[in-house]
């Protein structure tokens, strides 16, 4: 638990620190709203791409080796990013980081589906808490360090975690990695129902994606101080980690997930119309709104995608599938929201655009019954009880 709890907060600081710290990057370095949206749809993109080979970094690294390679890279990706801060190495080290998020998204689901068997679910919710953990310490911590010693210091102190991530990583596992499901598979593509799981998990996390690119900018716009914004996004991501580690405890005493996820897409919809209406009264409820929903949203979509397999590998495999696609495309958010900020000089309606897809998750949700389960080997086949 303490190597994927040290190895998670490290997945999100290469996105989380540059929010805070967009204007003040942008004015020195010359990046355009749509190159500044780039910094975070470039590493969520690949993070997609990445995943969708999710077989394939297997076989070829292995779980220990690939979680811990994926590590290293979004070390180096935070060093350089403090030793050569310009729009270029930046975009690189988006890239980099990116790359290094997604070996390690695609490969430790499996680890904790294979290690934890029946406590899967519950060790899922730890594991998302880290990351959103990891969110919160950068997002909140960054435009301070920043004031005392730049931001390209502020974005390559992230590199420490990830050194100590790395190093616990390496230490709590087992040399033997792994020993691959002998099953025949058919491509996940094939099944309609993981392209439904596709579309819940990509929509919800394109809401994180969202608010982690765009929501400090939105308020330093509006007047607020880099590090008011920066406490802004601390507290959505606070709310994140909280209903992360209630989804924890939750989510192994039911098999039906649907309430807690109507309860989540609830909390997200009330806290984006706030957003979007009363953005500077209704500021603070509306960012713990939005990071319930959110925070809840984001493992839950995880723990219904790996309930369908029925082996670990199986559960892995819909994992990377639904992340892999799921991450394309949520990267499209923000980059649609720096197209509105270019256009619109206002970020407004990406809260409305959001808050009718989250009209579209309810509708998804509906049909994520219990019991359901994608079966793509050789193995017989259940009989399917959903609409799909």
């Amino acid at each position: 638990m303490a190597a994927v709890l040290l190895v998670g907060i490290n997945l999100r600081p290469t996105m989380a620190a540059i929010g805070p710290l967009l204007d003040a990057i942008q004015q020195d370095v010359g990046l355009s709203d749509i190159g500044a949206s780039l910094l975070t749809t470039l590493p969520v993109a690949l993070m997609g791409v990445g995943l969708l080979g999710t077989t394939r970094l297997k076989t070829l690294l292995g779980e220990r080796r690939g979680v811990a390679l994926g590590v290293v890279m979004i070390l180096l990706s935070n060093v350089l990013r403090w030793q050569l801060p310009t729009a270029n190495w930046l975009l690189m080290t988006a890239i980099m980081g990116g790359i290094g998020v997604a070996i390690v998204q695609a490969l430790l689901p499996i680890v904790i589906r294979h290690q934890a068997g029946a406590r899967a679910a519950g060790l899922m919710g730890v594991y998302s808490t880290a990351i959103m953990g990891g969110a919160l310490l950068s997002g909140t911590a960054s435009p301070w360090i920043a004031q005392a010693f730049g931001w390209p210091l502020a974005l390559g102190i992230w590199a420490l975690p990830a050194l100590i991530g790395s190093i616990v990583w390496w230490g709590a596992t087992n040399a033997a990695d792994i020993v691959p499901d002998a099953a025949q598979r058919r491509s996940v593509s094939r099944e309609p129902r993981a392209w439904l799981l596709l579309a819940f998990f990509g929509l919800g996390t394109g809401a994180y994606t969202l608010v982690l690119a765009w929501l400090p900018p939105f308020y330093t716009q509006l007047g607020s101080s880099a590090q008011a914004a920066g406490v802004m996004l601390g507290v959505v991501t606070m709310a994140e980690v909280i209903a992360g580690i209630a989804v924890s405890f939750w989510v192994g005493r039911s098999a039906d997930r649907r309430p807690a996820l109507f309860a989540a897409i609830a909390a997200l919809f009330v806290g984006l119309l706030g957003l979007a209406i009363a953005p500077l009264s209704l500021a603070w409820p509306s960012a713990v709104l939005a990071g319930l929903g959110i925070g809840a949203l984001f493992p839950l979509s995880l723990i219904v995608a790996m309930d369908h397999g029925e082996t670990a590998s199986d559960a892995g495999a819909i994992a990377g599938f639904v992340q892999g696609g799921g991450y394309i495309l949520a990267a499209a958010l923000p980059l649609i929201a720096g197209f509105l900020r270019r256009s619109l000089s206002d970020l407004s309606p990406a809260w409305w655009l959001m808050a009718a897809l989250c009209l579209v998750l309810g509708l998804i949700a509906i049909r994520l019954r219990p019991g359901e389960r994608i079966t793509f080997s050789n193995r017989q086949k259940e009989p399917s009880h959903g609409l799909l």
